[in-house]
């Protein structure tokens, strides 16, 4: 973070200040235990923490000013007081953005933006240095605390960006103001509020009213309510269909299971190969290279930046183990994602999908699960196990094999006797369902 005062910064987000605020400020954290010399500590109040609880214990670490509700008995140290410790936040975070005349790529959808964010990371970074959102820091908190992390080196930012109802993501683009946009899926998430699949395009899209006039929206042109969208700005469709400005085409899986495709688009055409698994992450890779064409990267640039991609965290792990072949995509769920996993199975081995709840589906919860066990038996799943209230909606909707449990502990019991040699298992399910525990009771498995 590039230094700025104590007293700017309370001047900026029209906080009262105790202290003369000479001191500059090099990085901002929400952790106590993250803070360092130089930081700046946000005393957040959250359901069962109050960070006003740990304003000392960041001064003893070096902080340099805290940012607060309220000034705990006993501070010693320069603190900026205001009404909503988030919503200054914010505002810092948005005025520090202005700072930067740089390319910043905002990825939005209901499935894939991490993968998105990654991958398009990874294509820039073979010419920028680049900033790129870092774990699941892609929502009100997060994304301040990500821009927050541009240093006068970064030469572009990718910034994810994730909401749940309407009106986040225009606080969101408020701050990070993107001049280009990737837009992955508009599919069923969120439902509670959002309703549908319109009420998700509207509130995903509510981003390009504070885009510029000249900046440019990469959008899905399989997806069509995004192929459909009109806007204002310079529209660019990716995908396998004809209509796709950047498209996808031959593609396969080579020997070392490395999923290839040619690219086709800005008049050129590039064979990509990208390590990840599942067919989905053509749309990855495909999001690169058109971020990357845009932007004016080589051919060679745009397929090692797409070769260079990495998974990250629990997001469709493939590991082969003593019995069976095993995609742990337990990170999180949706009907579309949940479809994407079963779509990428090979078909070598018994096809088996353990899945689980899936959350914030909204009213038409319990038919949206038994869809996917209807599309999982359509597509040739030979087995489904369940877990979880909604989850048994799934096992309901099908004459294949399966078995529903009511905890994970019940399941992962049973594993020995429903898990044979040669299997591939699908593992998936919204992230409270903790469904790591079967992931790994099955690597134990003999």
């Amino acid at each position: 973070m590039r230094g700025i005062s104590v007293k700017e910064a309370a001047e900026i987000c029209g906080g009262k200040l105790t202290g003369d605020g000479r001191a500059e400020i090099f990085s901002v954290c929400i952790d106590s235990r993250k803070v360092r010399q130089g930081s700046m500590f946000a005393a957040l109040k959250g359901e069962r923490v109050d960070g006003h609880d740990y304003i000392s214990k960041a001064f003893e670490s070096g902080a340099v000013c805290c940012i607060a509700e309220r000034i705990p008995e006993g501070t010693a140290g320069e603190v900026i007081v205001v009404p909503d410790v988030a919503a200054a936040l914010r505002i810092l975070a948005e005025n520090y953005r202005r700072r930067f005349d740089i390319p910043v790529i905002g990825i939005a959808g209901s499935v894939g933006k991490t993968t998105a964010k990654e991958m398009v990371a990874s294509v820039l970074s073979q010419r920028y240095t680049v900033l790129k959102t870092e774990k699941n820091l892609n929502n009100e908190l997060g994304v301040p605390l990500t821009l927050f992390g541009l240093e006068p080196e970064h030469e572009a930012a990718v910034v994810e960006m994730g909401i749940s109802d309407f009106g986040e993501m225009t606080r969101l683009a408020k701050m990070v103001r993107p001049v280009m946009a990737v837009f992955t899926l508009i599919g069923h998430a969120h439902l509670d509020c959002l309703h549908d699949r319109n009420g998700v395009l509207k509130a995903k899209t509510e981003m390009l009213t504070l885009m510029p006039d000249n900046g440019t929206v990469f959008f899905n042109g399989d997806d069509e309510l995004l192929a459909g969208f009109e806007c204002r700005q310079e529209k660019i469709l990716f995908g396998t269909g004809e209509n796709c400005d950047v498209r996808g085409e031959n593609i396969r899986y080579d020997d070392n299971m490395q999923l290839c495709c040619t690219v086709r688009g800005f008049g050129r055409t590039l064979e990509l190969k990208t390590p990840a698994y599942g067919r989905h992450m053509v749309y990855a890779a495909l999001e690169g290279a058109a971020v990357g064409l845009k932007l004016g990267l080589s051919d060679e640039e745009i397929i090692r930046g797409v070769q260079g991609y990495e998974t990250v965290g629990r997001r469709a792990n493939v590991a082969k183990t003593d019995l069976i072949t095993l995609i742990d995509d337990c990170y999180n769920a949706n009907p579309d994602s949940v479809k994407c996993g079963i779509d990428s199975m090979p078909d070598t081995g018994r096809r088996v999908c353990i899945l689980g709840d899936m959350l914030e589906l909204g009213e038409n919860k319990a038919e949206l699960h038994a869809e996917v066990g209807r599309y999982a038996e359509e597509k040739g799943v030979e087995m489904l196990i369940t877990v979880g209230v909604l989850a048994e909606n799934i096992t309901s909707a099908v004459s294949v094999e399966a078995h529903h449990f009511s905890t994970n502990a019940e399941l992962i019991a049973e594993l020995p006797n429903l898990i044979r040699k040669g299997d591939t298992v699908l593992v998936k399910a919204s992230h409270s369902m903790r469904f790591e525990e079967i992931s790994e009771a099955l690597k134990l498995l003999k």
